[in-house]
This record gives structure tokens, C-alpha cells and sequence, in this order.
């Protein structure tokens, strides 16, 4: 027997029964997402979306979608004095900020001898701040070196100020660091100073000298 028009009431209706295309937008649900389970959690990586590419609909990975905002932001300081004459880099008391109300996100930074590694790659504004002295006449310049080889630095940014003798001033640079190689891009902080009595105050209460690291993007 020939049905025209419709399947037998019996006969489940399958993938080969229905044409490209024959399912059009009209026909869908208006609950068809909203009804489904909830992800209460941000998407993984690996998790997929379907989206419409010049009209073809394809799917694309979490990880590939952009817009996520800031993922990093961390700050640190030096818990005491630093002194130093000509280019200096200070390599010790650095403590990563512990006040009450102090906020950041994602993984933290790292730091050895001075030297911060970045947790992930990215572009990154990298601000330091300084209050500094000085017992003689003479500039005083607060410096971020970067290097992209994990080796030799280049000094990127430098705030300049001018003090009597006995005068406390601020300083503050930042930079926008490409951070394509967490192995090989890394970044320090210092001074050049007037003379070896001058140098940056410290706080283990306070940030009078220190730095913070605000991932604004990937690379």
C-alpha cells in the first residue's frame, strides 16, 4: 500500500525522511536553549559553541571566543627600604600585597631575586610606583626593565623627578608587555639614584614601593 502524504502512524520517523534544509528557523522552539540543563560555571576551554559563520553554522571551542575581559591582576610591594647609587634593580624584600581589602585575579605572579615571571601569556600593563629620597641634589628616575629572552633587559619605561637634598618625592611608569613566552619574557624593577644614601621606601603595612601586573588581553 502507497501513503501519500503522511507515514504510517507506526513507522518512527528518521534522519533519511527529511530533507536539507526542511527544518527552518520558524519551526524551532522559542524555550530550545532555555529549557535545556544549566552550565552554572564559566565554559571550560574545551567546551563548544555553535555560531554562524558568513551564514554556515559551525562550531568553535570556548577558548577560541574572545571579549573574556580581565583573567590577571596581582600586585605587589617591598616590605622595607631599598638604597642604591646609578642603575639599580631591587632584588629583595618584595612580598605580594596581604591587606585586607586587597583583590586580584586568576594565578598570581611569581618573583625570584627581583625577577617576575607572568602566569600565563598575554598583554599585560605592568605599573610601577615608587616613593623615593635622596641626600643630595640630583634626579631621581624610576625604571621597568622587560626582557624577551629571559636574559638581557631593556629598560622600557622611566618616570623622572628632580629633588633637593633631604626632599622625598614619587615616582610612577608603567608599560604595555607583550607577554608571548613566559619562559623568556620577564620583568624587573629599580631605580637609578643620585647617589648610595638615596633610595625607595618600603612598607610591609602600606605599597609605598611596588608594582602591579593587569593582564588586558591575549597576545
Amino acid at each position: 500500500m502507497a501513503y501519500i502524504g503522511q507515514a504510517p502512524a507506526n513507522k518512527p520517523v528518521s534522519s533519511s525522511d527529511l530533507e536539507d534544509g526542511l527544518i527552518t528557523n520558524s519551526k524551532l522552539a522559542q524555550d530550545i536553549i532555555s529549557a535545556e540543563t544549566e552550565l552554572a560555571t564559566a565554559p571550560a576551554d574545551t567546551d563548544e559553541f555553535l555560531i554562524s559563520d558568513a551564514g554556515t553554522l559551525k562550531r568553535i571551542d570556548a577558548s577560541l571566543v574572545g571579549g573574556g575581559g580581565i583573567t590577571v591582576a596581582d600586585g605587589w610591594r617591598i616590605s622595607t627600604g631599598y638604597n642604591g647609587n646609578g642603575d639599580v634593580f631591587i632584588t629583595s624584600g618584595w612580598e605580594r600585597i596581604d591587606d585586607a581589602s586587597f583583590g586580584s585575579l586568576g594565578s598570581a605572579m611569581t618573583e625570584s631575586s627581583g625577577v617576575f615571571t607572568f602566569p600565563s601569556t598575554g598583554i599585560y600593563l605592568v605599573q610601577f610606583q615608587m616613593s623615593y629620597h635622596t641626600h643630595i641634589n640630583g634626579y631621581v628616575k624610576g625604571r621597568i626593565w622587560i626582557t624577551t629572552d629571559n636574559s638581557s633587559y631593556d629598560k622600557v619605561a622611566e618616570s623622572i623627578g628632580y629633588l633637593q637634598a633631604g626632599e622625598l618625592s614619587a615616582q610612577y611608569c608603567f608599560a604595555l608587555v607583550d607577554v608571548t613566552d613566559t619562559s623568556n619574557v620577564k620583568a624587573k624593577f629599580g631605580f637609578n639614584g643620585a647617589n648610595s644614601s638615596s633610595g625607595a621606601y618600603g612598607s610591609t603595612t602600606d605599597t609605598q614601593t611596588g608594582a602591579n601586573f593587569i593582564r588586558l588581553g591575549d597576545t
